[in-house]
């Protein structure tokens, strides 16, 4: 599952991609310089995993990790080929979420390929290249569909009916998550034609260092412009968390944050966001040898979180052993949760809950 970084060329995407993976992506002062897709694996920050660590002092402590994608600047004319249009239209399809970077401060040392800031017609821009390009996809499929419509086959009416109402609503520049599509035609219509605008988004806005802690007034109006997206809109400065991923310790890290006034980087915030928006959580597996976060999607069973370990856990799955975190903190260690009778048995059927500490009985 990977999440991919999009905006407009000199919005942060370099710069923000390299303090969450510290693989120093080239950024310059000029568009175009990211072209092909950087992938970098990300820690996911989790509280819960230091305190694991804390009572269990294991050998080595492996945190849940997410792929972010850096794909190159979007400009104006994108979905016709400008300029590398096509390239980076394709390296956002093969993505799972989008994060979108909207420049949100000002500084005229930095150029913006518009002439000026405005996060709102940014995202505008953006988003009609998208739609742009999805309702291509569209068209292209209605010209089948429609085709196989005429001859009465009842199931093509019905899928172009739902691509109508999506041609209708890139038309009107809505993007395909915004259109009201009931959850089992999106399932059999719209979720194999992959399309971009129906990815889930994060709004991320880079602000200037003394927005930092409680954002500015483009901010505020992206909040606004988003509002019926039902997207998750967070900011950071860009800049500044560079400056904090160049210090070599933790103690000066955090001294940093402390003077800025901040808890965490908004690095941290931005990749517990992306984990979220890939429906993904967590559950972990704690011994001496290695305390350990698993990542699986939302909703998944017992067996389907062994098999992340080995494919032979869920093949030869039998049950599993589950001690929520917050009673493996309560009584401090495994033997003192049974002591108390909270480690449960869990059969196939038990959908995992974000957080539980389990092991696998399995045969094979």
């Amino acid at each position: 599952m990977k999440a991919g970084i999009v905006g407009l060329p000199n919005v942060g995407k370099s710069t923000l991609f390299n303090c969450l993976s510290n693989a120093k992506a080239q950024s310059a002062n000029f568009p175009f310089c990211t072209i092909e897709p950087n992938i970098g694996v990300v820690n996911v920050p989790d509280a819960r995993l230091e305190k694991l660590e804390e009572l269990v002092k294991p050998e080595r402590v492996l945190p849940a990790t997410v792929e972010i994608v850096d794909i190159a600047g979007l400009v104006k004319g994108a979905s016709k080929g400008e300029g590398l249009g096509n390239q980076f239209l394709g390296n956002i399809r093969e993505t799972d979420a989008i994060l979108h970077v909207l420049r949100c401060f000002d500084n005229d040392n930095i150029v913006h390929v518009d002439g000026s800031v405005n996060p709102i017609r940014d995202k505008e821009t953006i988003d009609m290249e998208l739609q742009l390009k999805d309702l291509e996809t569209v068209d292209k499929k209605l010209d089948k569909v429609k085709r196989a419509a005429k001859t009465g086959n009842k199931e093509a009416q019905k899928e172009e009916a739902v691509l109508m109402a999506i041609k209708n609503g890139l038309e009107s520049g809505v993007s395909i998550r915004a259109i009201e599509i009931s959850k089992e035609d999106r399932a059999e219509f719209v979720k194999p034609l992959q399309f971009i605008t129906d990815k889930p988004v994060m709004y991320v806005c880079n602000v200037d260092e003394e927005s930092a802690t409680s954002g500015n007034a483009y901010v505020e109006k992206v909040k606004e412009a988003v509002a019926n997206e039902n997207a998750e809109v967070i900011f950071l400065a860009v800049g500044t968390e560079a400056d904090i991923t160049e210090l070599e310790t933790y103690e000066e890290r955090q001294m940093f944050l402390e003077d800025l006034g901040l808890e965490e980087p908004g690095s941290a915030k931005l990749i517990r966001g992306a984990y979220r928006l890939l429906n993904l959580e967590t559950y972990f597996t704690a011994g001496v040898k290695e305390v350990r976060a698993w990542t699986i999607p939302v909703g998944a069973t017992a067996p389907q979180a062994a098999g992340v370990i080995h494919t032979d856990f869920e093949k030869g799955f039998i049950r599993a052993e589950v001690i929520a975190y917050d009673d493996y903190v309560k009584f401090g260690s495994e033997a003192k949760v049974k002591e108390a009778g909270k480690m449960r048995v869990e059969g196939k059927e038990y959908i995992v809950k974000d957080g539980d500490v389990m092991h696998f009985r399995f045969n094979v």
